[in-house]
């Protein structure tokens, strides 16, 4: 039963990724977001360059986005020699009806807000269990830290009524250290009715690099559904 219901995700998350390729024209330097739905959107991409020998260029938000871009075709470029960007595609965790989202189980949501915030257009590629009527719900949010502020940055963020918890690696005893070299705290916050303020909160706290939750951010949702793909736009 659950490899079956894993298919079906997989199948939704691909034909998401493939609608939100066809915003991609030839020239275009695209961000490229990380996560197994952002890593459709680059596979389809790299198709799209090898089928109709576009020229595109593609800055990643993580190592991982790197090399699949580089195995699928995509020439890689750096926000020093493109600091605005036509589009950027990438995953999310969570995503409300007014399309804010919650992202960075992935571990790389600072560079992901980064390149989203310099894109004419971001759009979110997602299987349609990340819709959710309030963010927050049965769903931490992930805070990138400093290390050395990491203990004080519980603190304070316990004092808000928030429960934070160290992530840990896989396969070793230890924090998940970013691409950045930070530490993420996973913070269960509860259901969260003001998503633009509490992030503005938490980024007061000094220590806090950057937050997952991205209010206002997506242009375009396509949320992949058992047979086709949602299109979401902003209101």
């Amino acid at each position: 039963m659950k490899a079956k219901s894993s298919s079906w995700i997989e199948k939704a998350k691909k034909k998401a990724a493939s609608e939100a390729v066809k915003h991609v024209k030839d020239g275009y330097i695209v961000g490229l977001g990380s996560g197994s739905t952002a890593a459709y959107a680059i596979k389809e991409m790299g198709r799209k360059i090898l089928q109709k020998k576009w020229q595109i260029l593609g800055v990643p938000t993580s190592y991982q986005a790197m090399q699949l871009a580089t195995e699928n075709g995509i020439k890689i470029t750096t926000l020093q020699e493109y600091p605005q960007l036509d589009l950027t595609i990438d995953g999310a965790d969570q995503i409300d009806e007014k399309l804010n989202l919650i992202k960075g189980m992935g571990g790389a949501l600072t560079r992901e807000k980064i390149v989203a915030s310099v894109s004419k257009q971001v759009v979110i590629v997602a299987d349609e269990s990340k819709l959710v009527k309030t963010l927050g719900m049965n769903h931490s949010v992930p805070i990138e830290v400093l290390p050395f502020a990491t203990s004080a940055v519980t603190l304070r963020i316990r004092k808000t009524k928030g429960k934070p918890c160290l992530r840990e690696t896989s396969g070793k005893v230890g924090p998940l250290v970013t691409d950045n070299g930070n530490f993420i705290l996973d913070v269960d916050f509860g259901p969260i009715d003001a998503p633009r303020r509490l992030d503005s909160q938490l980024k007061y706290i000094p220590g806090v690099v950057e937050t997952g939750i991205f209010a206002g951010m997506a242009d375009i949702v396509y949320l992949g559904t058992k047979y086709n793909a949602q299109k979401l736009r902003k209101r």
